[in-house]
Formats: structure tokens, sequence, C-alpha cells
């Protein structure tokens, strides 16, 4: 074994890598990248394969040992999915009773109720992401797409004027608003507060949403002037059932592990005494999974008997809700154990050794980073992971607040500019019946207006607290 591989596998080296080592690494990481990538876009390979692979390319581009880039692969696997994997799957319990209780139809309806002429964009943008709070971006898709068209349609709108906000809301809650995988899986790779991140979260998404929704499908409704396609419209959930949970009762239980893990961050910044009964108590309830687990409890009662579900539908309704998301927890859990190569084989140190010479900053660099990601894998996840693993160790001397701008600046990198590669854009051209151009015009620029207002506005913030 090469010194080098012994410099960059020993957990207590704090030497500086040398200069050969910083080339090495830095061709190694490229290296893996460059598989992941491959994999995914030419191969067509599932991501957690491909995240897999490309965690022992890295170990063996770099010169480590192979036994030892399975442990730091597995260590990183295993102690990702233990920090996200239950709220992503209390995420995924709360979203299933959310829409087949006709919950979501129930938040819909009434919005739409009190909304019309040149206020429904807006109300798209408020439906989307107040809906988007507890579901998958594809999720949400799927459940409001019918809403959508049906809207265009009886108000003779254009597609894209209806479209693009209930997109943008979707979107910017998968890519800044915890407890979405992404957010969760930057959040516990740099040791971020979840309750500061998903604060300052809501204060950037806020304006980003208008901007890239309301505001921009103006110019695209004038780019691509399309109405709705005449396709076979998804049954919705409530036109099954023979009563529906109230719209009060369905905005608490979606609104409810927020206010609690808010709660607990507003308590640890104005208390602050580890040992105060307060603070203790609020540590606990607003807690992500305390605050899930709750609302999860809470939407069984106030969701699911509200529709006249029986014990064994909520039981059935659960188990269902959890079988989708066996794909999303491995790509996490790769992503994790990928993170976990690039730290053990000396990567993040490396990065935090090199920027000390550069004038860029360290949310810059970050977002950058998950823009390079993201353009080249196509997946939001993935680039969030891969760029939190990278820039993990630029945290250790940034202020709580800082550590958080930098999740919120990498999930705002791993929207950028969504095109052929991601899964997400076919979804939106085969449901608005667009070509590839026209998805081109709207989506993707969409979604890179999203990605650069959001990474504008944590710049911002940064210089201010």
């Amino acid at each position: 074994m090469t010194r080098l591989s012994v410099e960059m596998l020993a957990a207590d080296t704090v030497e500086p890598i040398t200069s050969a080592g910083h080339a090495r690494l830095g061709i190694a990481v490229l290296a893996g990248i460059a598989v992941i990538v491959l994999l995914i876009t030419r191969f067509k390979l599932h991501a957690f394969l491909a995240l897999t692979i490309g965690s022992l390319a890295l170990g063996a581009f770099a010169g480590a040992p192979l036994d030892k880039t399975i442990v730091s692969f597995t260590t990183g696997l295993g102690s990702t999915v233990a920090g996200v994997g239950v709220l992503i799957a209390l995420g995924a319990i709360l979203g299933k009773l959310l829409a087949d209780s006709g919950g979501a139809d129930q938040i819909v309806d009434t919005i739409l109720a009190k909304a019309g002429g040149r206020a429904m964009p807006w109300a798209m943008v408020l439906i989307a992401s107040v809906i988007g709070l507890p579901l998958f971006f594809e999720v949400g898709i799927v459940l409001l797409i019918p809403v959508v068209l049906m809207v265009a349609k009886r108000g003779n709108y254009s597609l894209m004027r209806i479209g693009i906000p209930a997109l943008a809301g979707l979107s910017v809650m998968h890519g800044l608003i915890p407890p979405h995988p992404g957010p969760l899986v930057a959040i516990d790779a740099v040791h971020a507060n979840l309750g500061i991140t998903l604060a300052l979260g809501v204060l950037v998404a806020v304006p980003t949403v208008i901007v890239a929704g309301p505001v921009f499908s103006r110019h695209a409704a004038r780019w691509v002037d399309v109405q709705a396609p005449d396709l076979m419209v998804p049954a919705r959930a409530s036109e099954d059932l023979e009563k529906r949970p109230s719209f009060g009762a369905t905005l608490a239980t979606m609104l409810l592990p927020v206010v609690l893990m808010l709660a607990k961050a507003l308590v640890d910044i104005v208390v602050d005494d580890p040992a105060d009964m307060t603070q203790r108590v609020f540590d606990v309830v607003g807690a992500p999974l305390i605050a899930l687990l709750a609302a999860v409890i809470v939407g069984m009662f106030t969701l699911g008997r509200a529709a006249g579900f029986t014990k064994d539908r909520i039981a059935t309704t659960v188990e269902k809700s959890l079988a989708p998301i066996a794909g999303i927890l491995l790509i996490v859990g790769a992503g994790g154990g990928f993170k976990q190569t690039l730290i053990d084989s000396g990567v993040g140190r490396m990065i935090l050794e090199i920027s000390e010479d550069w004038s860029i900053p360290a949310l810059l660099l970050a977002w950058l980073i998950a823009v390079a990601i993201r353009l080249a894998t196509g997946s939001a996840t993935v680039a969030t992971i891969s760029a939190a693993g990278l820039v993990a160790p630029l945290a250790a001397d940034m202020s709580t607040a800082h550590t958080s701008l930098l999740v919120l600046a990498i999930g705002a990198g791993s929207l950028f500019f969504s095109h052929v590669n991601d899964a997400g854009f076919w979804l939106v051209k085969e449901y608005f019946g667009l070509d590839v151009g026209q998805t081109v015009k709207t989506w993707s620029v969409m979604e890179t207006i999203i990605s650069v207002v959001a990474g504008g506005l944590v710049l911002l913030l940064s210089l201010v607290i």
C-alpha cells in the first residue's frame, strides 16, 4: 500500500495532502463521478447500482485498498439510512394518507373555490406548495396534474399559466424544504440544524417560488401557448369516497410537523440552555422523528378516520405507502456511501485545503458543485448527496446559520436546468403533451430560475446573518 493510500485512509491524519496527492484525488473524484454519470445516462443503470459501483471506482482510482473502500461505503450507507430512512418512510405514509383520504382534493377544491381570473396562478402555486410539503415530487405531480388540466380547460387558461406555478411550488419544496430526502441528507452530511434550515428554507422558498411560478408563467405562456391536452385524466381519490376530511383538519395535519420543528428552532434560539425544561421538551417534540410520527398518528384520525376508513383500510394505506420508497431509500443510502467514501479517501480535506487559497465563497462553491453533478446525472437527489459529501468539511468552522445556508445552496444548485437525462423532464413533457423544445423553454428554464434565484438569495442572506 502506498504512502498516499495510508494518508487517505487514516482517520486521524491531519497533515496537509501534497500537490501530487491533490492531483490524484482530483482525478479520482472526476473518474468516480464520470462512472456514475456514464452508468446512469449511457447504460440506464439504476442510480443505486451506479452509486455503488462509482464509490468502488472512486476508491480504486484513489489508490485505496478495496476492503477499506467497502467499509467506507457500507458505513456511509448505514449511517445515512439510519439518519433519514425513517423520516422518508414517515413522510411517505403521511403523503399516502393525504392522497387516499381525499384530503389533498379538499385542499385543492377549497382554494380553487376562492380564486379566479388573475388570482388563479397564485392559487396554483399555493396549492402546490402546501401539497408539496409532505409529498415526493413525482407523487405531487401525479396528484396535481388532474387539477391543473381541469382548471386550464374549465377556465380556458393557457396550460403554462396554470401548470408552471404548480410545478414551481412542487420543485422548490423538493429542493429546499425538509423533510424531503435531498435536504434531509444534506442536513445530515454537514450536521446542520434542521429547524433553522427549515426556517431559512421557507424564507428563501417564498420569493423564489413567486418569481419562478406566477411571474415566469406569464412569459412561458407566451413562448409556449398550448391548451390542456385531451388526455385521460386520472380519477381523483375523493370520487370514490362518501366523505372526506375537512379543509382545516387536513391543513393542520400537514403543517403539524413543520410547526413542531420550527417551534424547536425558535426555543433553541430564545432559551439556549440545554438544562432548561422547556428546551428539553421542545428538543423532543420538535425532533424530526417525533414531529413526523406525531403527524402520521394524528393523520390516521384526522384524515383516515374522517374519510370513513376502517382500521384495516388505514393499515393497507400505510403498507402501500412504503413499497414505492424502497428505491428512494436505496439511492439515498448509496449516496451516503459515496459521500463517506469521498470523506475517507481525503477528498473533503483536499477541497478544504485548496479552497483556503481560493477567493470563491464556500456557499457559491457548494452551489456550483451541485449544478455540475445535476447537469451530468439529471438527478437532484444524487446531486445533493454528492455535493454535500464533497463540501461537508467546509461546514466545520461555519456558524449554525451558515451551515444551514450551505444546505440550501446545495439544494438550489441541485435543481439547475433539468434536461433529457432527468425523469422529471419526461414526466412533465408527457403529462402536458409538449415536445422536447417546448419542455426546455418552460420546465427547464423554470428549474434554472429556481436554482439561480434561490442561490442568489442564499448568498444575500449569508451577508446579513
